[in-house]
């Protein structure tokens, strides 16, 4: 079985935490739904059989992240990942990385969508920029061939600063198929 996308994930969400938030040796408790668990896995779990492989990629990434705790309520999974995993993120953040530099310019007080789209830019020259229609987000952007990641980019413009979220491409999808075509 193939535990790289959900690793990738859960240390591109630990990166950007610590680069928002500062760094801390600490747990940190990630929540996912048995769907994108699945969509990350390319499988169809039961929960039963989503506990086992949970397990299997705790085993996994043990010399990385540490003794990840796996639990359950319904089809709701919590992943807690212990402070040795907040510390390998940290040993390993590339400060020049495209998420450092994007978060560094969306946080500025004054931050425009073409200092934005700018920093998409100086990552990668294959990059998709939509104005959204649809009152749900303002702009959509994100790398089409998924480097240097795969995320969907959902910028909104609040009077003098942006905001947003990021979604993979499956929840992207199934959030907001209604409002544009599949990206």
């Amino acid at each position: 079985m193939d535990f790289s996308r959900l690793e990738n994930n859960i240390i591109d969400i630990l990166t950007e935490e610590q680069i928002k938030l500062g760094y801390r040796s600490e747990s940190v408790r990630l929540y996912y739904p048995m769907a994108s668990l699945n969509t990350f896995f390319s499988a169809s779990f039961t929960i039963e059989e989503m506990q086992q492989a949970l397990q299997a990629f705790s085993a996994f990434v043990r010399d990385r992240l540490g003794d990840l705790g796996i639990a359950n309520n319904g089809q709701r999974f919590c992943i807690t990942i212990p402070p040795q995993g907040a510390d390998y993120v940290h040993a390993h953040l590339d400060n020049s990385s495209f998420i450092c530099d994007f978060i560094r310019t969306i946080e500025r007080h004054g931050c425009t969508i073409d200092e934005v789209i700018r920093q998409f830019y100086k990552h990668s020259d294959e990059v998709h920029v939509e104005k959204a229609e649809h009152g749900e987000f303002d702009y959509l952007i994100y790398f089409t061939k998924g480097q240097p990641d795969d995320f969907r980019y959902c910028i909104t413009e609040e009077g003098r600063h942006l905001t947003y979220h990021r979604f993979t491409p499956e929840d992207y999808n199934a959030l907001f198929s209604h409002t544009s075509a599949d990206p």
